[in-house]
């Protein structure tokens, strides 16, 4: 398995806006994000700090990506 970036939570708001996901809201520090087939996440956006390789991971699971697909 290859190494997980290490991206901050505006980056991955980018990426996946880039596939096509939209916020649906914000509470917080939590982006809901859906994309129109239906698939959705949250995405926590906390300046300075960057995801961890176990959120990513749980993220990446929730809308059925690769790190490849992210194109970062």
């Amino acid at each position: 398995m290859p190494r997980l970036p290490r991206i901050r939570g505006r980056e991955l708001l980018r990426a996946l806006r880039r596939i096509g996901f939209e916020v649906l809201r914000i509470k917080g520090s939590h982006h809901f994000m859906r994309h129109p087939d239906g698939r959705s996440t949250v995405v926590p956006v906390h300046s300075g700090e960057v995801i961890g390789p176990g959120l990513l991971t749980i993220i990446l699971n929730d809308v059925e990506l690769t790190v490849d697909d992210l194109d970062l």
